[in-house]
């Protein structure tokens, strides 16, 4: 029976990731400790640190060997890491002479971290790619849509007009910016954690450092300017990446929901979820789950801040909050980026209710357009006094506010291309061009 939503066979479907789970399954997470170990071994062999047919025994034990996470369920218990249990099924398997020189010099710690950021880049990579495929997608939606008018909306009022294609460009540029911040994150991620009991590696005398860097080689990671056993900045900033692009898909999700209601028909999502009642509803799910993610993610992300407050050299009760929050936060940026793209690949945009909503009388959208449009043959001040006034009538008389200004001053400027909105459309055109072409730079 499962507990959580994300790994549950009802619920996992909704709201969960397959891949992700996978990646970061029980299973996996010990086969990167297994792997951790055996390359431990493999370079303490190379550099004589212990005997070269022991760290030849553990590595190849090491990586066959198959422990099922429930024999390790009693040790974590006891323990609250399961490496003691894991070194001893190792040491067991290993067998005499050699298993004495299995984990040598390391801490529990040194192992779940490593392994910790093997398993993190694997699901970094899966979101990255998704990332990246939902940045086209939104990319050719701006492209097609670039002089698509359509109302914009401000405090869930309707504000000037604006383009759908512009929208679209807007929604992509986030993302982009989460693929620049994972670049500079990476290096301050993937780095190897081995700093022994207290964070000095004294057990390993003046060589430590050696080991360290070997141990890095042989996983290729990077090396922490400092032991990082309870300094966890990095791993929160990792969170923060991860409820930063939850956010954003969430932003979309969120505005499609909105666009989406019947009395605003703006586009619909190409597939929809039914109603156990009414047959004519296709709701929204995938826009719904967006948000929701995203909101869940920014609950688990206050979390990973609070497990900022590592105590001395290693807090177990903090280091726990992080085995509870992040997995979700990593399921969660990997739901939201697949359930995002599944959207976007079915989302219809409906131009003719867009523009229509728009540009219909009265008109008001087009009050500021009209400003500016007048300011260059009046001063700002009447300008501005002559389209309050012909907003009045306009209501007043049902009719739109261009034809009311149109007949109330003459052909002062072109009336017919302020109706086209053809400054609006050139300008939000010129800014959407100018996104994508950053959102497909190298």
């Amino acid at each position: 029976m499962s507990v959580s939503a994300f790994d549950s066979t009802m619920l996992g479907g909704l709201l969960g990731d397959g891949t992700v789970s996978a990646l970061l399954h029980d299973g996996a997470r010990i086969r990167a400790m297994l792997r951790v170990e055996a390359a431990l071994a493999h370079v303490q062999g190379e550099l004589g640190i212990i005997p070269e047919a022991a760290a030849a025994a553990i590595a190849t034990t090491a990586a066959a060997l198959k422990i099922e996470p429930a024999e390790l369920a009693a040790g974590t218990a006891r323990d609250g890491v399961p490496v003691p249990a894991l070194v001893k099924a190792l040491r067991e398997a290993v067998g005499t002479p050699h298993a004495d020189h299995v984990h040598f010099g390391a801490t529990s710690q040194d192992i779940v971290d490593t392994a910790l950021v093997l398993t993190v880049t694997e699901v970094l990579e899966v979101i990255a790619g998704r990332l990246h495929d939902g940045i086209e997608l939104l990319a050719a939606l701006a492209e097609r849509h670039a002089a698509t008018v359509m109302a914009g909306r401000t405090r869930f009022q309707l504000a000037s007009p604006t383009t759908f294609g512009l929208k679209a460009a807007g929604w992509a540029a986030p993302l982009r910016r989460h693929l620049d911040r994972l670049a500079e994150l990476r290096p301050r991620l993937a780095v190897v954690s081995l700093a022994g009991a207290s964070g000095n590696l004294a057990s390993l005398g003046d060589r430590g450092g050696e080991v360290e860097a070997a141990l890095a080689r042989e996983l290729g990671l990077g090396l922490a300017v400092a032991p990082w056993h309870a300094a966890r900045d990095t791993v929160a900033e990792l969170a923060g990446w991860l409820s930063l692009v939850t956010g954003s898909l969430a932003k979309i999700g969120q505005d499609v929901l909105l666009l989406a209601q019947n009395e605003v028909g703006e586009v619909r999502p190409g597939s929809g979820g039914g109603s156990s009642t009414m047959p004519h509803k296709a709701n929204p799910v995938a826009a719904e789950v967006l948000v929701t993610l995203g909101r869940t993610s920014a609950e688990r992300l206050a979390a990973m801040h609070h497990a900022l407050l590592h105590a001395h050299e290693r807090d177990g009760s903090a280091w726990l909050v992080e085995w509870l929050s992040l997995p979700d936060l990593l399921i969660a940026a990997g739901a939201a980026a697949r359930t995002a793209l599944a959207l976007l690949q079915d989302l219809v945009v409906d131009a003719q209710a867009m523009t229509g909503r728009a540009t219909a009388a009265p008109g008001l959208l087009f009050s500021e357009p009209a400003v500016f449009a007048l300011a260059t043959v009046m001063p700002r001040g009447e300008a501005e006094k002559q389209v309050a006034a012909a907003a009045k009538t306009a209501l007043a008389d049902g009719r739109h506010l261009v034809d009311v200004l149109a007949e109330s001053l003459d052909p002062v400027i072109d009336w017919p291309a302020l109706r086209r909105l053809d400054g609006v459309v050139a300008a939000a055109t010129k800014r959407t061009r100018e996104i994508v072409q950053a959102l497909r730079a190298p």
